[in-house]
C-alpha cells in the first residue's frame, strides 16, 4: 500500500468550507437551510471593478504576467500602503498571490525552519495553525477569551516568545471575532517585540469593515519595527471579490524574494483578468465600500443585541469584520429526545439538523466554548435565522 504524505496528512480540511460544503449539498436536496457559516460578502462586485475585468478580457490580457505581479497593480500596492497605511515599500517589497490567505501561506513557508514556532491567538483564523504545520513549524497559541473581548495582553505574548520563535501573526480586524485592537494595545504589543528576532504577519484582511469609529492601525508603520513585519491584505472583503482571488503582502525585500521563487513553482502569478480588476479596485473612488460598512454596521447592531436577548449567551460587540462569536457554554449538557448537547460540534449539529441553521463550531477557532456566525448575508435571513436559533434552543432541557 502507498504511503502518503505524513505532513499533509497531519492537517485537517478548513472548517469553514466543510459546513459551508455541507450546507450547500443541503441546500441541493431542496432543503431550507440558513447558512451564517461563510466569510463572504453578499454585496455584488462593484461595477466599475466588473468592467475593468471586461475591458481587460477584451483587450486580450489574458496571458501570463509576470509572476510577482502586474507591473501597474504593483505600483498601485505601493501607493495604497504608503497612503492608507503609513507603509513605505518600494517595487521589489511586494508580492501578489491568489488570495490573501496564499500570501500568509507564502510568507510562513518563506521564514520557517522545522521546530521554528510560531505564535498567534486563539481565536484564530481555522487556517493558521495548518498553514504553520505545513511550514513545519510549531503553533503556539495564546488564549484569548470572552471575558478579555478577545485580545490578548503584552504580557501574555512576553510569555509566549522562547528562543525557537520566529513569527508572530497578527489579526485585527479579527476573524473571527470581530475584535479590532486599538493603536495604543498595538504599540503595546509592539513594545514586546522591539528587541526580539521575531517577524510579524500581520493579516489586514478586514482593515475597512469597521465600526463604531474605530481606526485601523498598521503594526508595520510603527518604525523600530517596519523590517520585521509583512502586512497581508487582498481584496475579497473589502470590494467583495472573494472569487477573484487576489492578495498581496508587502515586507522586508529578502522575504518577499524567497516567497516570490516560491510562488514561480507553485501557482506562478495571480490571474491576469482578476490582477485587473484588483487595480481598478485599489486606485478608482467607489462609494460601494462605504454603503457595503453601513449596512454590515446594520446587521451587526441587530444580531448582537438579538443574541444578548437569548437566556445563555454571552456575545461581545464585535468592532469590525462581519462575525459574532458568541459563548454558548451555558447549553452544554443540555438534550433533546435523546440528542445531548456536549461541545460547539454538537451545539452546531443540533441547529442544523433540527432548526436548519449553519453556524461554524468554535473548536475549529481555538475556542470549544463558542460558536461562530456570519452577518454577511440578508436582514431578512439574519431574522429568521434568529427567530429559528432561539427557537431550537428553547427546546432543550
Amino acid at each position: 500500500m502507498n504511503r502518503y504524505s505524513e505532513l499533509v496528512s497531519s492537517i485537517e480540511e478548513s472548517r469553514t468550507m466543510a459546513v459551508t460544503s455541507l450546507i450547500t449539498k443541503l441546500k441541493a436536496e431542496g432543503k431550507n437551510v440558513l447558512s451564517f457559516s461563510a466569510g463572504e460578502p453578499d454585496f455584488p462586485t462593484p461595477g466599475f471593478v466588473k468592467q475593468a475585468a471586461i475591458k481587460a478580457i477584451h483587450e486580450n490580457f489574458t496571458r501570463y504576467t509576470p509572476n510577482e505581479g502586474h507591473p501597474p497593480l504593483i505600483k498601485a500596492i505601493v501607493k495604497k500602503f504608503k497612503e492608507e497605511n503609513n507603509l513605505n515599500f518600494e517595487e521589489k517589497n511586494i508580492l501578489v498571490s491568489d488570495g490573501a490567505k496564499h500570501s500568509i501561506y507564502n510568507m510562513l513557508m518563506a521564514l520557517c525552519n522545522p521546530g521554528d514556532e510560531v505564535i498567534f491567538q486563539a481565536p484564530y483564523w481555522v487556517s493558521y495553525p495548518e498553514m504553520v504545520k505545513l511550514a513545519q513549524a510549531v503553533p503556539v497559541v495564546i488564549e484569548a477569551g470572552v471575558e478579555r473581548h478577545y485580545k490578548i495582553t503584552p504580557s501574555q505574548l512576553e510569555k509566549a516568545i522562547t528562543a525557537s520563535t520566529k513569527a508572530f501573526i497578527f489579526n485585527t480586524p479579527s476573524n473571527p471575532t470581530g475584535a479590532v485592537y486599538s493603536k495604543k494595545e498595538i504599540l503595546a504589543l509592539a513594545e514586546v517585540l522591539k528587541n526580539k528576532n521575531v517577524y510579524v504577519i500581520s493579516d489586514e484582511i478586514y482593515e475597512k469593515i469597521i465600526f463604531d469609529n474605530e481606526k485601523h492601525f498598521s503594526i508595520g508603520s510603527i518604525d523600530y519595527l517596519k523590517d520585521k513585519v509583512i502586512t497581508v491584505n487582498g481584496v475579497s472583503k473589502a470590494y467583495a471579490m472573494t472569487g477573484w482571488r487576489v492578495g498581496y503582502a508587502g515586507g522586508n525585500a529578502e522575504v518577499i524574494k524567497l516567497a516570490r521563487n516560491l510562488q514561480s513553482h507553485s501557482t506562478s502569478n495571480a490571474s491576469s483578468i482578476s490582477q485587473a480588476a484588483a487595480m481598478a479596485a485599489l486606485t478608482q473612488t467607489s462609494e460601494e465600500v462605504t454603503v457595503m460598512v453601513d449596512k454590515f454596521k446594520s446587521r451587526r447592531d441587530f444580531i448582537f443585541e438579538s443574541l444578548n436577548r437569548v437566556k445563555g449567551i454571552k456575545c461581545p460587540l464585535p468592532k469590525g469584520a462581519f462575525y459574532v462569536f458568541f459563548d454558548v457554554s451555558d447549553y452544554f449538557g443540555s438534550h433533546v429526545n435523546g440528542y445531548k448537547i456536549n461541545d460547539s460540534n454538537t451545539f452546531c449539529n443540533y441547529l442544523l439538523n433540527e432548526e436548519s441553521v449553519g453556524l461554524v463550531p468554535g473548536f475549529a477557532f481555538g475556542d470549544d466554548s463558542c460558536v461562530r456566525m456570519s452577518y454577511a448575508c440578508s436582514m431578512d435571513e439574519l431574522q429568521e435565522g434568529l427567530k429559528r436559533i432561539t427557537r431550537g434552543l428553547g427546546k432543550l432541557n
